[in-house]
């Protein structure tokens, strides 16, 4: 079940991604020859109207190949212009189109404004984007896990024991804000700067009131870098209730999840790349795939947040500047913007055989990680 949970994941967002590219294309007036899920030998197809519509063999990616252009693989176009040939005359090492017919032209994706290929170029990015917020949205509405405020220890001669604070106490509010998730805790104690602060609390039947200095503290954030905080000396209870928001709320709720989980992926890529992260943290399909087992066996709500974070790390990591990845001919085509003319066509089959080496070498290490992390260290 494991595999079908990896498949089930990955044809989703695969198909979220090269659906956005697909609905733009359209909306651009492109003409699609083919939407494919998966690459590789065909298993089936059926034709509808202009598009052949494919499952292939390997689940892995997808594209859309439109007219005019060599199709996207993962998000991003093979060639922008495969009918490009070389000049007889003028510069010969500039490629021109083979002459078109004014409808072909019309539906070819070559011709568009170079503004219309971005918004086609990223419209798969964003839909993913577009699908995580979804998902965090309808999870906030059907119920959110939160820790609540009860306290289960108040460390010994810290800020907190030594002002009276007791276990089984609930913070209500920090500086009169009221609180009810123990993230609040360390968010409030955090923006003290080590002032002090006042904490109301529940206890028993009783309200209290206790005024508490933060102490300095080093800690380790997500990346396992130190850094200088302030604490107070509690221990969460670890108790847990489902918090529900209304459709409003949960907009906003998921706004901010969904900016949170973009903002902590760019960091982790910025993090590997300073050396910061090991790489023998990058994971591959094996360790897609015992994820996703792992969250469906927690629950459906395990399972979708699961997603929409694999859809966020997808939206974002094909807005690279990679070439072969989406990023990489938005990269080509700002430039076409800004230059007035198309990047040559040597330069991006250049760039991109270098993509597709460092998209290769990325993959080779995500298997050996997953063997080494699953085969060897567990066998």
């Amino acid at each position: 079940m494991t595999v079908v949970y990896a498949i089930i994941v990955l044809g989703i967002l695969i198909f979220v991604h090269e659906l956005g590219h697909f609905l733009l294309a359209k909306l651009m007036g492109v003409s699609v020859e083919k939407f494919s899920l998966g690459f590789g030998p065909k298993l089936i197809g059926k034709k509808i109207g202009e598009t052949e519509y494919l499952l292939s063999a390997f689940p892995l990616g997808g594209y859309v190949k439109m007219f005019g252009e060599g199709g996207f693989i993962e998000g991003g176009e093979q060639d922008p212009r495969p009918e490009a040939e070389s000049a007889e005359s003028g510069d010969s090492l500039e490629p021109v189109l083979r002459e078109l017919t004014d409808d072909e032209k019309a539906r070819s994706f070559a011709h568009k404004p170079v503004l219309a290929r971005i918004a086609i170029v990223m419209a798969g990015p964003v839909f993913n984007l577009v699908f995580a917020w979804l998902i965090f949205i309808v999870l906030c509405m059907f119920g959110v896990p939160t820790v609540t405020t009860k306290v289960g220890e108040a460390l010994k001669d810290k800020p907190a024991a030594k002002a009276g604070m007791q276990k089984g106490d609930v913070i209500t509010s920090i500086n009169n804000k009221t609180i009810n998730r123990w993230d609040q805790i360390a968010e409030g104690v955090t923006a003290s700067k080590g002032k002090p602060l006042t904490l109301t609390v529940k206890r028993d039947t009783q309200e209290l009131s206790f005024t508490i200095t933060p102490e300095p503290r080093v800690a380790k954030n997500l990346f396992g870098e130190k850094v200088n905080g302030y604490a107070i000396g509690v221990a969460s209870a670890g108790e847990v209730i489902t918090e529900h928001f209304n459709p409003a709320q949960a907009v906003v709720k998921g706004t901010q999840q969904t900016g949170k989980v973009i903002e902590l992926t760019i960091m982790s890529l910025v993090k590997m790349v300073q050396r910061v992260v090991p790489m023998d943290s990058v994971g591959g399909p094996i360790m897609i795939a015992k994820m996703a087992g792992e969250m469906a066996d927690a629950g459906s709500s395990s399972f979708l947040a699961f997603m929409a974070l694999l859809s966020i790390n997808l939206g974002v990591l094909n807005l690279l500047p990679v070439p072969v990845l989406d990023g990489g001919h938005l990269l080509f085509y700002f430039m076409e913007l800004i230059f007035r003319r198309p990047v040559p066509q040597k330069v991006r089959e250049y760039a991109q055989q270098i993509g597709m080496v460092l998209l290769l070498g990325l993959m080779v290490l995500a298997f050996y990680n997953d063997i080494i992390r699953y085969f060897v260290r567990q066998g």
